[in-house]
């Protein structure tokens, strides 16, 4: 297991080396934009390094929307995405599970990821694997409730899909950690990546807000059987000046 953090976008080397992080998970474009990642600066020294790359797609994104001025472009900047992602050695690319309105059909939502993964595998494949991570909040969420997730697998699972585990957003969701890892993979038969990160708010906010383990609102004992048992790459996405504590919380109570 190799524990790490989400960092700045411009020189993830240098901000895991200022964690000691082994992992590092960045943006390759605005977040809340559309555009095309451009060649990051630091490609050259991520390849040469030891660290475990992931990326993560924008937030606009939306796969699973009914609106074809959201969607297309949506499956559009996954795949831009994922070919950058290529370049730095990502490992997977990071996507929320999207969500359709009020008052649409949620099976035409799954429906939509499942054309996503058919045509482009029709086509060869996707440049990285695409994790679909779970989400805080959304009674229309494809990957909120597990209910909705066993949904979403039986739509995209044949197709190789990964996926990403955020603590938060589960604790937020309403989905109790305890056991969670054995139910996660009852559902999609893997994990690929652990987001680790305590909540500001309490169970079932639906709030998706962050807080390093020292400070939020879920057990960390219970955050530490997370890690153990799912046995995938760990990255914080806490803020910035407690994730040094973090990573180390977690090495020491691991034993790493």
């Amino acid at each position: 297991m190799r524990i790490g953090a989400h960092v700045r976008d411009s020189d993830p080397v240098d901000a895991a080396a200022e964690r000691g992080a082994e992992v590092v998970q960045f943006f390759l474009s605005d977040p809340q934009g559309w555009k095309a990642p451009k060649p990051h600066p630091q490609t050259e020294a991520l390849l040469a390094s030891d660290l475990t790359v992931f990326i993560h797609a924008p937030y606009m994104i939306n796969i699973a929307s009914l609106n074809n001025k959201i969607r297309i472009p949506s499956r559009k900047n996954v795949l831009q995405h994922a070919k950058a992602a290529k370049t730095v050695g990502a490992q997977g690319l990071i996507v929320h599970g999207g969500h359709v309105t009020k008052g649409e059909d949620p099976s035409e939502g799954f429906k939509n990821w499942r054309k996503f993964f058919e045509r482009q595998m029709d086509e060869g494949g996707f440049d990285v694997p695409i994790l679909i991570e779970n989400t805080a909040g959304g009674d229309n969420a494809m990957a909120r409730s597990f209910d909705a997730l066993a949904r979403l697998w039986d739509a995209v699972g044949e197709f190789g899909a990964g996926f990403c585990l955020d603590t938060c957003h589960a604790f937020a969701a309403g989905e109790d950690l305890v056991g969670i890892v054995d139910r996660v993979k009852a559902i999609t038969g893997r994990i690929d990546l652990v987001h680790l990160n305590s909540s500001r708010d309490e169970f079932a906010s639906s709030r998706d807000r962050h807080a390093n383990i020292s400070t939020g609102t879920i057990d960390p004992d219970q955050l530490v059987a997370v890690c153990a048992s799912a046995e995938a790459p760990v990255v914080v996405e806490t803020p910035d000046e407690g994730q040094a504590d973090d990573i180390a919380f977690l090495r020491d109570r691991l034993g790493r």
